[in-house]
């Protein structure tokens, strides 16, 4: 690593310790080499934190960024919010990837987030990685992001790569694969049909087999991360718009901009939350439009997919006792999506052997398929997940909105219309079904109009 000049170092700590003085939850550690001088940095401000207690069961590390003119590691701690879209829980620049900067690092983020660990990690293929994550976070699950390794294959298959069928068998692998045997089947399959018994990275993709294929992740909430489509989204989202010239200080002011910009996108993604439900392309079923009240725009297109699956499936009864029942069902034509679901009507308990809620937080179209059957008008609340819930957010939106306004001044997390938004959607919902309430509302709304116009002329009136 070139060494950093001190001139550098000095103001990005100093904009720390601005940071600090605004905000009061505002963290951030240094740590000196031999020689005293700065060869890691590691940040995160309050509503990092917010975001993290929310949202922080699923994190990707992503080490692979590191233009500037020292050579540091950009290494950002990403998160998913309800949105699907790509939150920010801290920042680290690290001089180098031995195994004690990154246990370093872990170690205060750890700290920084006052202990709490995720359930899964994504980063790279990287030992010194694994290993540190296994001594600091040791109930973490591990996992290898498939972009990256999708990546590290193309580089490595020859020829073979142009070959459809060994790109289809491989990606199988990866992401295709419901079961464990599924898998060793598909894998045996591919490496003697191409002759790779003998190829020494596939045999160490191999041995880590259960940090990347979905075969061996169900019982792991991974927030849908590991699916095709979610996986290089949410790889290289930083963005930054930096080259091997640009400082530290420079580098800083970039991060700051793209995370008020992802915050930004995450206040509009709110906002168009909160002006209706959703349109579907079928009819609005109760469950169906359940779902478009609870869940994000985006979670509800999700929930609508596996909806759309649930219409097109078979359902057979192969067994039912007193409240408990055991169905099979089965996609019409797709080979593989035979699944069993397991199902207890007086405690609304449903279950699904390919694990889809435990791994994404929202049900299958095998479990939604069963509740059709019986009729259920709402989607049971323990399948709900906080996390995806449109307004995921609410507690602290009034809680940031609550100090400022003890302050005397306007919330820069949100935007005050935006709240208030929020607040009246949310008593409009509760009262929507009550004729009583309705009127109160109304004639409140009636009176309030009245007030703010005359203010409004008021107003109009000095200038």
């Amino acid at each position: 690593m070139k060494s950093i000049e001190g001139k550098d170092s000095q103001m990005v700590v100093d904009k720390l310790y601005e940071q600090m003085q605004e905000d009061n939850e505002f963290f951030f550690r240094v740590r000196l080499d031999d020689d005293a001088k700065v060869c890691c940095l590691f940040w995160r401000d309050s509503m990092m934190l917010e975001d993290y207690n929310i949202f922080g069961d699923v994190m990707v590390f992503d080490t692979t960024y590191r233009t500037n003119k020292y050579n540091l590691i950009c290494a950002p701690f990403v998160g998913i919010n309800n949105h699907w879209k790509n939150t920010m829980f801290a920042c680290a620049f690290l001089g180098d990837e031995t195994k004690e900067s990154f246990e370093w690092v872990f170690e205060t983020f750890k700290k920084s987030m006052r202990g709490k660990c995720p359930i899964s990690i994504f980063t790279d293929q990287d030992a010194a990685i694994a290993t540190a994550i296994e001594k600091i976070f040791p109930n973490s699950r591990h996992r290898l992001c498939l972009w990256h390794l999708s990546q590290n294959a193309n580089s490595r298959f020859g020829l073979i790569k142009a070959d459809k069928q060994f790109k289809k068998d491989f990606h199988k692998c990866l992401s295709g694969c419901i079961t464990p045997i599924e898998f060793e089947d598909t894998w045996k399959t591919m490496i003697t049909r191409y002759n790779l018994q003998d190829d020494s990275w596939f045999k160490r993709l191999y041995s880590l087999k259960e940090k990347w294929s979905t075969a061996f992740s169900k019982d792991f909430f991974s927030a849908g991360i590991l699916s095709s489509q979610r996986s290089e989204s949410t790889n290289h989202a930083i963005g930054f718009n930096a080259s091997k010239t640009t400082s530290l200080t420079e580098f800083y002011s970039i991060f700051q901009a793209t995370v008020h910009r992802w915050r930004r996108e995450e206040e509009m993604d709110d906002f168009n939350c909160t002006k209706g439900i959703p349109s579907s392309d079928f009819c609005m079923s109760a469950l169906l439009k359940h779902a478009s009240l609870v869940y994000t725009h985006t979670l509800f297109r999700d929930f609508e997919d596996e909806f759309k699956y649930a219409m097109a499936s078979d359902i057979e009864n192969l067994y039912a006792e007193g409240n408990n029942f055991i169905y099979r069902v089965c996609l019409n034509g797709i080979i593989g999506s035979d699944q069993r679901v397991y199902f207890n009507k007086l405690d609304s308990i449903v279950y699904c052997e390919c694990k889809n809620f435990n791994e994404s937080g929202w049900l299958c179209f095998h479990c939604i398929r069963v509740l059709h059957a019986h009729s259920y008008k709402q989607i049971p609340k323990k399948y709900i997940s906080t996390r995806w819930k449109r307004l995921a957010k609410k507690e602290v939106w009034e809680k940031y909105d609550k100090e400022k306004r003890e302050k005397g001044e306007i919330n820069n997390f949100t935007p005050w219309r935006l709240h208030m938004i929020r607040r009246y959607y949310n008593l409009i919902i509760k009262s929507h079904k009550l004729e009583e309430a309705r009127k109160v509302i109304e004639e409140s709304f009636r009176k309030a109009s009245i007030t703010v116009e005359n203010i409004i002329k008021k107003e109009e009136a000095k200038h």
